[in-house]
């Protein structure tokens, strides 16, 4: 099963649009040049009335490993996302006490093998590259790399995803994940309702094929 994590969420309404439609997780951005930014304090109003079940992931651009694990134990976060340049040793750091999801931008020169130095993460996530924006950046990119780095670990597939094209890629890329920020918004930081519940009933029927056959290969 798909798992889904709504990115870049700002306020409650949107919060609670995500998880009447079904999402997994959702993210909160702690990257000031990001027109998803929270601050702590909106970050915390929100997760605070999360129900169980739903996690709160906090998206990090280049913070210190201390730094990180401050915001996150401050505004209890369940997992931290690090989309910057972390290093090997920083993510080390942080999954001492949290689960690391290690961000990638796939470029041309982007090679599956560098997520082997990255041991210490949970998942990676696989993001559309942009010159100028450290996620949201409503970009694709090949998903078959997707699916040939599943041999390092757990695969959060992002970048250019709505409700158009997310069976597609599901079926692709196989991934543990998708992470959905720009594509189902009406603007930066706001939802858009009818999008979001598209995109939740296009993986839903993509969940649904992924069980079939599996079903049908274990025969």
């Amino acid at each position: 099963m798909v798992r889904v994590k709504i990115c870049g969420v700002t306020n409650w309404a949107d919060a609670k649009l995500a998880i009447d439609a079904g999402a997994d997780a959702l993210g909160f951005n702690f990257y000031p040049p990001s027109p998803r930014a929270v601050t702590p304090a909106q970050a915390w109003g929100i997760i605070r009335r999360l129900p169980p079940f739903v996690e709160a992931v906090g998206v990090f651009v280049n913070w210190s490993s201390d730094a990180v694990m401050a915001m996150a134990r401050a505004v209890r976060l369940a997992s931290v996302q690090l989309h910057g340049d972390e290093s090997p040793r920083t993510v080390a750091e942080c999954a001492a006490t949290h689960p690391v999801i290690k961000a990638f931008r796939v470029d041309d020169g982007f090679r599956p093998a560098a997520l082997a130095r990255y041991r210490r993460a949970g998942a990676f996530l696989l993001d559309g590259f942009s010159e100028r924006l450290r996620g949201g950046t409503g970009r694709r990119f090949d998903w078959r790399i997707a699916r040939q780095a599943r041999r390092y670990g757990r695969i959060i597939l992002a970048g250019g995803l709505g409700p158009e094209n997310v069976a597609r890629a599901i079926r692709e890329a196989q991934p543990f994940a998708i992470d959905v920020a720009s594509g189902v918004e009406s603007r930066p930081g706001k939802k858009d309702p009818q999008r979001l519940r598209e995109l939740m009933r296009e993986v839903e029927m993509a969940n649904r094929e992924v069980i079939r056959l599996a079903r049908n290969g274990a025969k």
